[in-house]
């Protein structure tokens, strides 16, 4: 039987957030003419649960004359989601370079919302793909590269299976990359 000692848990790197580097998009070059690297600050898995808590309403469900619906004794709740918001805030906030909230950045794009930063630094579609798909691989949300590579081959299928578990983690994450 393996040992019951708790201290193996009371890892000291398990309360920090680590920084990471990732590419940046091909089309934001530095002084050398290569492709920037960015820096992202892997976040712990409750501060994301929190970020996608954030924009999710819950409603009591009514009929037509305003009435409550109950279902089983029990009132009916209607969840409302605004994934591709919440998927931009978990980029901005785990983006340490560039920082969302530097106030020249903001000042540049006359943008004052860290959210709506990721939108005005990143216009185009491929730059905003790129970057939500490093950045959220960074935080262990995205495809593996394994899998990509995978499924360029012939012959070979990639599927995608989602039970309801965690899965208010992972809709803005199929949202971003437009998996049903």
């Amino acid at each position: 039987m393996a040992d019951k000692n708790l201290r193996y848990f009371m890892r000291p790197e398990a309360k920090e957030e680590k920084i990471v580097e990732v590419p940046g998009p091909d089309t934001i070059k530095g002084e050398d003419g290569k492709p920037i690297t960015m820096k992202v600050k892997v976040l712990h898995n409750k501060r994301i649960r929190e970020i996608n808590d954030s924009y999710r309403t819950r409603r009591m469900a009514t009929d037509k004359k305003g009435n409550p619906l109950v279902s089983g004794g029990e009132v009916v709740f209607k969840v409302e989601k605004d994934n591709a918001r919440a998927a931009r805030h978990l980029i901005a906030e785990a983006l340490v370079f560039p920082d969302m909230r530097d106030k020249e950045l903001q000042d540049f794009f006359k943008c004052y919302d860290m959210v709506d930063m990721v939108d005005a630094v990143f216009p185009s579609a491929e730059e905003y793909a790129h970057v939500s798909e490093v950045v959220l691989a960074a935080l262990g949300l995205g495809a593996a590269s394994g899998e990509e590579e995978l499924s360029r081959r012939e012959g070979v299928r990639s599927l995608c299976c989602v039970t309801a578990q965690h899965r208010e983690m992972l809709d803005s994450v199929l949202d971003i990359f437009r998996l049903r």
